[in-house]
C-alpha cells in the first residue's frame, strides 16, 4: 500500500487548502480512508474519517463546521478541505486505510505539512 499526501502549504489564519491522498497498492473502494495529523510534540489524532461509499462521515469536534472530508473512489483519492484555519490546525496531515476496525498502520506515508500564521 502506497499513500501519497499533497496540498499542504503554509496560509495565514482563516484560509483554506485542500488536501489531497493518492492511494495505491490497495483495492481503494473496500476501505474506510481518514485523514490524522500531528502537531510537533503531540500524538497523532484522528481528524476525519469517511466510509467506503462515503454514506458515512466522522469530523471530530474541534474541527467540525471547518474540515470536510470525502473521495472518489475511481480515482482512488481521497480530500480534506480544510478552511477557516486556525494556527493551532498547524501540523502534518496523513492518510489512512481502515480495514473493518482496524486502521493499516503499517502504510503511513510522509504526509503533507499545513501550517497556519497568525
Amino acid at each position: 500500500v502506497q499513500l501519497q499526501a499533497s496540498g499542504g502549504g503554509v496560509v495565514q489564519a482563516g484560509g483554506s487548502l485542500r488536501l489531497s491522498c493518492a492511494a495505491s497498492g490497495l483495492t481503494f473502494s473496500n476501505y474506510d480512508m481518514g485523514w490524522f495529523r500531528q502537531a510537533p510534540g503531540k500524538e497523532r489524532e484522528l481528524v476525519a474519517q469517511i466510509s467506503r461509499t462515503g454514506n458515512r462521515i466522522y469530523i471530530t469536534d474541534s474541527v467540525k463546521g471547518r474540515f470536510a472530508i470525502s473521495r472518489d473512489n475511481a480515482k482512488k483519492m481521497v480530500y480534506l478541505q480544510v478552511s477557516s484555519l486556525k494556527p493551532e490546525d498547524t501540523a502534518m496531515y496523513f492518510c489512512l486505510p481502515k480495514w473493518g476496525s482496524a486502521w493499516l498502520e503499517n502504510s503511513w506515508g510522509q504526509g503533507t505539512q499545513v501550517t497556519v500564521s497568525s
